[in-house]
């Protein structure tokens, strides 16, 4: 079995996954691997995720012209843009997760540090600005977030995750509409409580021992004076947050 159709069957059966499990819809969402500098391994225009065939997945060249039968979705930009800019990543997840998109349509963010896992593996997640899907403005809006993250959310748009395997992005996709679901649960329970600084630190230097590769944003904190040692309510962080994403951690 050649290299490239085995990464053909891997791309069929997470594309599988997703729609199975309700991270896409429809004929919604797309993923790609790059297969050498010069060519790239994409889903089909208008195709279901949940329905692809290996024959079905389209090579491209780095301006996104076809070198292999079919059409290559629409959002072709945006993955060559990624892979212009992270040298790192040879795959590249996009979903519409029906938590983490309904979090961007009511400007909520998950850039907070709540869940330690999520900290210890991804950061924060943070939520690109609206672009309209299909046309260059969602690659150049997403061109300088994405060199320093592994997952992101698009404004309206679902999700980008990116990694050095087809099954890494895709575990970061199941990880982020998993957190969306833990916070909204949260959420409707009352409060959503934080990690505190410290406690962020110490996941941090257990990530940089363990010599963790990836990109990594800080998520937001509490203040420390203002929260000494633990969690804090949604509605007292609020007001004590100065900034939004306060340092950039290299894995």
């Amino acid at each position: 079995m050649s290299t490239e159709y085995a990464i053909r069957r891997e791309m069929v059966e997470i594309g599988r996954r997703m729609y199975e499990k309700d991270l896409v819809a429809a004929t919604d969402g797309n993923l790609s691997f790059r297969l050498s500098a010069n060519e790239f391994l994409i889903t089909p225009a208008g195709s279901c995720l949940g329905y692809l065939k290996a024959s079905d997945l389209v090579v491209i060249d780095p301006e996104g012209s076809p070198r292999s039968p079919g059409r290559p979705t629409s959002e072709f930009r945006l993955h060559l843009e990624v892979y212009r800019q992270r040298g790192d990543v040879s795959a590249i997840v996009h979903g519409h997760p029906p938590v983490c998109t309904a979090f961007s349509v009511a400007g909520e963010t998950l850039d907070r540090c709540v869940l330690p896992e999520v900290v210890f593996t991804l950061g924060a997640i943070p939520t690109a600005p609206y672009g309209t899907p299909t046309t260059d403005e969602p690659p150049r809006i997403i061109r300088d977030q994405i060199k320093h993250c592994d997952a992101m959310i698009l404004d309206r748009h679902g999700t980008l995750t990116v990694g050095p395997t087809l099954a890494d992005a895709y575990y970061k996709l199941e990880k982020i509409e998993h957190t969306a679901r833990v916070i909204l649960t949260a959420k409707t329970l009352g409060r959503v409580r934080v990690l505190s600084p410290g406690q962020v630190e110490k996941l941090l230097e257990v990530r940089r021992e363990a010599g963790l590769g990836g990109k990594i944003l800080h998520c937001v904190c509490a203040a420390p004076a203002s929260f000494p040692g633990g969690g804090v309510d949604e509605d007292e962080l609020t007001r004590t947050i100065t900034g939004e994403v306060i340092k950039i951690i290299r894995g």
